[in-house]
């Protein structure tokens, strides 16, 4: 079976959250921590709130970003951190970096060593990702947006979030498969949707549109 005939099976997840033992009293140990810890763990403080469905878009998506403001108010620091274009990373190396180089001159500035009331302190934690075909296939692009609106959030999240960055993958699975069936043009479109920007409802309701 050639790409461009091959259908495209939906896949969901389920992620189990540990703990890491690590954890940060001040921006000292947490850049020490960010520089050691996996990239699922990385992934998890940066993403995983856009999993989780919000009547209200939080203040800060990024666990580093509200920690930096509620435990150690460093709110400037935050805004930084909570203004990182996500999308703007085709890998967790490169986002890990960025986060760093935010951090570093809060870090050594003024030799202040800002450190969280007890009880306080960021711990890190990762999130061990299960993929599974979640039953849904599509015969063709039609029949995409035939069953996208029964499509699950956790997998229209594997296919955009998990897919693109932590898979280290150059575009969306559903921009890549389309053009693989010769609609470059709609891939485009999709590819072009910013992610972050909106919960996943909306996500789907944009693909949904540009499909018609």
């Amino acid at each position: 079976m050639t790409h461009n005939l091959a259908p495209f099976a939906f896949h969901t997840e389920r992620r189990l959250v540990v703990l890491t033992g690590r954890k940060a009293r001040n921006l000292e140990e947490l850049l020490a921590h960010l520089g050691e810890v996996s990239g699922s763990s990385i992934f998890y403080h940066t993403h995983h709130q856009y999993l989780a469905h919000h009547f209200e878009t939080p203040v800060f998506h990024s666990d580093f970003s509200r920690w930096a403001s509620l435990a150690l108010l460093e709110e400037a620091l935050a805004e930084k951190l909570a203004a990182i274009d996500l999308l703007a990373f085709s890998s967790i190396r490169q986002l890990r970096e960025a986060i760093i180089a935010t951090i570093q001159p809060y870090a050594k500035g003024n030799g202040r060593r800002q450190e969280c009331m007890p009880g306080q302190e960021f711990h890190f934690s990762e999130s061990k990702s299960f993929v599974m075909p979640s039953g849904i296939v599509a015969e063709d692009i039609p029949d995409f947006f035939a069953k996208l609106p029964g499509v699950a959030n956790t997998s229209l999240y594997f296919h955009f979030f998990e897919a693109r960055l932590r898979l280290g993958r150059e575009t969306n699975d559903f921009s890549a498969w389309l053009a693989y069936r010769g609609a470059e043009e709609l891939a485009r479109a999709i590819d072009r949707l910013n992610p972050y920007r909106m919960s996943l409802d909306e996500l789907r309701d944009r693909i949904a549109r540009l499909g018609k």
